[in-house]
Order: structure tokens, then C-alpha cells, then sequence
């Protein structure tokens, strides 16, 4: 198949190494026997989201996310029709906020988001920099992943992570984190999330193949590093929870 992935304002959205997630989804498509085009969106210029098989964006700073949305309002219906219409996508870090009602930042100022989701997020002033060990409901694996943000999110129905063992998650510690909405994807997990949990990488590559009528192998390909590191990674965040419990 030719596929095309369509990477949001990868100079503004770029913090903990977000671009990995989109380069580790083109290597594992091209692996299949895919040919894969990548487009960016620069802001103030025009780009077509039309026959996208995957949108991403990354992470960025408050001050950059603000900069993202003023551009990615436009593209808002757009957007939402492809959700609506099954195209896979992921969201990482702030920009999962962008998906929401509104972005309220640290000095009162409210955003107007695309209202793919219901969600609301508060921006204050403290931090939360930890690592995150938890569970979603879209396979049996752990999902491990690092969190450094400043935002509360209220009203998200549905959730990636379902519970949290560890971490701090929509709206407060160990609460469920991330959002999700057909074969959209958003956590404000980094590290990149797609590289450091091989299952939810498989989840997106089936999700694109679904929607182009299509079934990838039997067996997904399993790279043996991106194995190791998991299970390492989960290992240690597991004995870590485990000791916190006594």
C-alpha cells in the first residue's frame, strides 16, 4: 500500500524526542512491504489532510502548544472528519490538549481548541515530572511512558490509560490518563510513546490497515531491541510500584 502520514508542526511540537514515533511507524510500515510519505504542516502555509492514513502531533512547550493551535484551528473540521471517518492518529504530550474545548493557560487566558473531545485543561504553575506505569484497555501489556506537564484535565469519557499504578494522570495522581476516540490517540506521555510500548505501536499498524479494508500479518514483527527495552523499562517500574506498596 502507499501511505501517508501527516506530521503537525514537527519544529514547534518536538520536545522528548516526539519525532520518533513517527519514525518508528514509517520504518515498521515500510517493513511490511508499504511505501510511506511523510508531509509536514508549517504554520500560515496550506496542506492537504486528505487521503491521510495517520496524523501525528508532538510534543511542545506551553508557549510553543499556544503558537500550534493558532494554526491548527483550521484545520479543526478536518481534523474531526478524519476521526470520525476511522484514520488513526496520535497526539503526544501537550498536544493532546489541543484536541479538547478549551486550553486554559496559567494566567487566566482561555484557548478555544477543535472540540474533538469534551475535555477541558487547566494550566497552573506546578509541574509533575515522574515516570508513569499503567494499564489501557486496548491490549494486556502494561503502558510505561514519562510525564513532565503542568495541566489538569477534566471531562475526558474515555480514556488510553484506564487506570494508573503510578504516575499522574488527567486530573490528578494515579487518576486515568490520556483520551481516545475511535482510532485517535492522545496521552500526554513522551519518551516517545510509540518507541517505548511496542504493543500500542502494533494497535496503530493494525488501526491503518483496518481502515484501508486490509489485514497485516498474523504476526507482527517484533524488534528484538524495542522488546528488551520494554521489558526492562516495565520491569523496573513494576518493582518500583511494588516496593511503594510494601
Amino acid at each position: 500500500m502507499e501511505l501517508k502520514i501527516i506530521h503537525f508542526y514537527p519544529d514547534l511540537m518536538s520536545l522528548y524526542g516526539s519525532y520518533a514515533n513517527v519514525a518508528v511507524l514509517k520504518r515498521y510500515l515500510e517493513e511490511l512491504g508499504n511505501t510511506v510519505t511523510v508531509e509536514t504542516v508549517v504554520p500560515g502555509e496550506a496542506a492537504d489532510l486528505s487521503g491521510a492514513d495517520f496524523l501525528f502531533m508532538g510534543a511542545g512547550t506551553e508557549r510553543a502548544q499556544k503558537a500550534a493551535l493558532a494554526d491548527f484551528v483550521r484545520y479543526g473540521e478536518a481534523v474531526k472528519a478524519a476521526a470520525e471517518n476511522g484514520t488513526a492518529a496520535l497526539f503526544a504530550g501537550t498536544a493532546m490538549e489541543l484536541l479538547g474545548k478549551t486550553i486554559t493557560a496559567a494566567d487566566g487566558t482561555v484557548y478555544e481548541s477543535i472540540g474533538l473531545g469534551s475535555f477541558t485543561s487547566v494550566q497552573g504553575r506546578q509541574r509533575f515530572v515522574e515516570d508513569v506505569y499503567g494499564a489501557t484497555d486496548l491490549y494486556s501489556e502494561a503502558v510505561v511512558g514519562f510525564m513532565n506537564k503542568c495541566s489538569s484535565i477534566e471531562g475526558v469519557e474515555t480514556p488510553l490509560l484506564t487506570t494508573l499504578d503510578m504516575g499522574f494522570g488527567n486530573s490528578g495522581e494515579k487518576t486515568p490518563e490520556g483520551f481516545r476516540f475511535q482510532n485517535v490517540l492522545a496521552s500526554e506521555l513522551t519518551g516517545p510513546i510509540l518507541v517505548k510500548n511496542p504493543r500500542l505501536l502494533e494497535h496503530v499498524v493494525r488501526a491503518i490497515y483496518a481502515r484501508r479494508s486490509q489485514t497485516p500479518p498474523a504476526e507482527l514483527p517484533r524488534w528484538a531491541y524495542a522488546e528488551e527495552a520494554y521489558t526492562i523499562t516495565e520491569e523496573q517500574l513494576r518493582l518500583r510500584w511494588q516496593k511503594a506498596q510494601g
